[in-house]
């Protein structure tokens, strides 16, 4: 990967803290002046890194938020974990370091959920799994490389929004719900494995479809 230009290590900088400061300002140039001025940046500099409209504010945000997580989760860090616990521990990481920003990502979230944000939605949602899954040590490549990425998609994203009304000490309740999500995808990874184990013993459900189009002779 090339390395960033002075612009984007400039916009990475400032990504978590324009977030926590959205929680006062909203996703608005007021909070990258206030993220600058929290960390010594010229404000015409900040201005010029960072996106101008709220979805690409949130998006480089959400780039910051990944950026974390990837310096975090080492291969010191990683090997020590079997692949359910390095998920989990990145998606909780990922939850801590949005803590300080929990009200802006509320806010985020309905701005992507807006029509003609969707499909940035469903890119930044991707990337992030996509991000997980290679720190996580994932080198499918083939519909597994998609399948994974789409399901845990789904899980970050209804864990988010289970965090954002939990009001428990220390948000139990939202480690009870990621833990429930992330049991039933591993009952369905193991179902699905026991199925690709034994496709050679299956009928083909296309060839017997096949054959009632056209019957043998």
């Amino acid at each position: 990967m090339a390395d960033p230009t002075p612009l984007e290590a400039l916009r990475h900088r400032l990504a978590l803290k324009v977030g926590e400061h959205a929680v006062f300002d909203g996703w608005t140039h007021k909070a990258v002046d206030s993220a600058a001025a929290e960390l010594g940046i010229d404000p015409a500099q900040a201005r010029l890194a960072f996106p101008k409209d709220p979805p690409h504010m949130i998006e480089a945000w959400i780039e910051g938020v990944d950026g974390a997580m990837e310096a975090h989760f080492t291969p010191e860090v990683v090997e020590k974990l079997r692949i359910s616990q390095r998920i989990r521990a990145m998606i909780w990481f990922r939850l801590e370091t949005t803590g300080p920003a929990r009200e802006a990502v509320r806010s985020a979230l309905s701005i992507l959920a807006m029509p003609q944000n969707v499909p940035l939605a469903l890119r930044t949602g991707w990337r992030s799994a996509d991000a997980m899954w290679r720190l996580a040590g994932d080198t499918a490549t083939d519909y597994n490389h998609y399948s994974k990425r789409l399901i845990l998609s789904g899980v970050y994203t209804a864990t988010l929004l289970a965090w954002l009304d939990d009001q428990s000490e220390g948000w139990t309740d939202t480690a009870a719900f990621l833990d429930r999500r992330l049991a039933d995808v591993g009952r369905f990874e193991k179902w699905k494995a026991g199925w690709s184990r034994d496709d050679f013993r299956r009928p083909s459900i296309a060839r017997f479809l096949g054959r009632l189009r056209y019957p043998a002779r």
